[in-house]
């Protein structure tokens, strides 16, 4: 019996260990599916009529698979506030209500300003009509045409409205040709909605243009005439024709805020946070219905033109847009930075004019496949400035062979002593911005720090010592002459 009790009591303990261990294991398994591609946060604010939710499942189910956590909420619902106690209750935050004119009290451009100020990501479709949206838009530089005319173009031939365009990405356009928000996109991405124009703002850069052979026209008054549409709009235009690839259907924003070595949730005590934005010309471009529209082509063969049916872009191209307004590609940070002189291993207290200074810098940039930080070699234009007031070194910041994310370089002070500072102020299009800070003093050399002799003095030592003997041989000959002078007058 008492065998038995002990065997069983032993049975039990075990079971409860494996229970608790598969437990354990399921947990831990679920938090790394759960894992966000953000470098920010995996809290995702969509601001979308219920009754339309079902028009964006695609969307919305591709943004939960990366392991965002998704909540909707209608324009004019009260809850969840997007700000609460002075913080933000959500990381990104998603605009596809863009036909509501009333929105919650809590929704202004004031608190989208705010949102960006303290580090939450925002995604901005634009209307037809006037909102709170396309009065906020020119504060980003946006230009946009009159309202309700959309985009129309009447090539390639189609059987769909002229709004609604398909767009072929080009691979080789902004920002750089280190990074592109749509590089992944093959096929055409279908659009309706409204262009707009950017301004010279350097920190605005168009993700998406419009065809060559679109223009921005009100079709429903015209009889579908191409010339008379041309007028139409040419005359509602007021400053000018809306027309041409010059225009834009998506376009990015990267904050200026922040940009120390930390970054997102990573960033320290005291450093902001940078925050991007995405403006979109309109909703349908993250729909169900443009996700699986398909693109009719007319393709050249050995028989003539055959018609080919090719699956449309906007998924790929909707979840690249929202993947780079929510941090996941672009993200540089600055993780540690050291200076010596050559053949030293500290970094000194002062600098000495004339000193040759090592300056090394270690880059990481966010990768969302893994969700971990990685050296980052890849920049090629990276520039080191020393500086007081105004920059007296500036010169590139080579990556280092054989060492990732190490980039290094060697200068000379200058001949000026003073109060100095590293500088790095990097800032790219489509890259969250680089900006790092560090000041050294430089001093002039010793009292016993300089040469005992300079060679390029060698006429003036020669100079002096000449000088300097003759006055000794002179001051000789003359005491010697007048001894002689003073014999002669006591003889006689």
């Amino acid at each position: 019996m008492r065998a038995t009790r002990s065997l069983s009591g032993t049975t039990v303990s075990s079971i409860f260990t494996l229970l608790l261990v598969l437990c354990i294991t399921l947990a831990f398994g679920s938090s790394a599916t759960a894992k966000s591609a953000s470098s920010t946060g995996d809290s995702v604010l969509v601001i979308l009529d219920s009754a339309k939710k079902v028009d964006y499942s695609i969307f919305l189910q591709g943004l939960e698979a990366k392991g965002y956590t998704v909540t909707v909420r209608s324009p004019r619902d009260e809850s969840p506030l997007l700000i609460e106690d002075g913080l933000p209750n959500f990381s990104h935050v998603v605009f596809l209500a863009s036909d509501t004119k009333n929105f919650a009290k809590d929704i202004s451009p004031q608190t989208l300003v705010e949102l960006l100020t303290l580090g939450t990501n925002l995604v901005l479709t634009l209307g037809l009509k006037q909102n709170l949206l396309t009065s906020l838009a020119p504060e980003f530089s946006l230009l946009l045409p009159p309202p309700a005319t959309p985009l129309v173009s009447f090539f390639p031939e189609r059987s769909d409205s002229p709004s609604v365009i398909p767009i072929a990405f080009d691979t080789k356009s902004v920002p750089n040709d280190t990074f592109s928000v749509l590089s992944q996109v093959e096929n055409k991405i279908w659009f309706s909605g409204t262009p707009f124009a950017l301004s010279a703002n350097p920190l605005l850069f168009p993700i998406l243009h419009a065809p060559a052979e679109s223009f921005a026209a009100d079709l429903s008054d015209s009889p579908g005439l191409v010339a008379d549409a041309l007028a139409d709009a040419a005359e509602k235009g007021g400053e000018g024709f809306w027309a041409g690839s010059t225009l834009s259907v998506v376009a990015g924003f990267q904050t200026l805020i922040g940009g120390g070595t930390g970054h997102g949730n990573d960033a320290g005590p005291g450093e902001d946070k940078q925050s991007r934005v995405v403006w979109v010309g309109g909703p349908s471009l993250f729909s169900d219905e443009f996700a699986t529209k398909k693109v009719v082509e007319k393709v050249e063969t050995e028989r003539g033109k055959s018609v080919v049916e090719k699956p449309s872009g906007n998924e790929q191209a909707a979840m690249d847009i929202a993947g780079w307004a929510f941090q996941e590609h672009g993200v540089l940070r600055i993780d540690e930075v050291k200076h010596h002189k050559v053949n030293q291993t500290d970094a000194p207290e002062t600098y000495t004019t004339n000193d040759e200074i090592v300056y090394t810098v270690k880059i990481s940039s966010f990768n969302p496949t893994t969700g971990k930080w990685e050296r980052y070699s890849d920049l090629k234009d990276l520039q080191l400035e020393f500086t007081m007031l105004d920059p007296h070194v500036r010169t590139a910041l080579p990556a280092v062979r054989g060492q990732k994310g190490v980039y290094s370089t060697t200068f000379r002070a200058p001949d000026r002593h003073g109060v100095f500072k590293f500088v790095i102020n990097y800032k790219r299009k489509g890259f969250s911005h680089l900006l790092h800070t560090l000041i050294v003093p430089v001093v002039p050399p010793r009292h016993d720090g300089y040469p005992r002799f300079l060679s390029a003095a060698w006429p003036y030592y020669i100079g002096a010592i000449s000088t300097s003997v003759g006055f000794l041989l002179f001051s000789a000959i003359y005491l010697a002459g007048e001894v002689k002078e003073e014999k002669k007058s006591k003889k006689e």
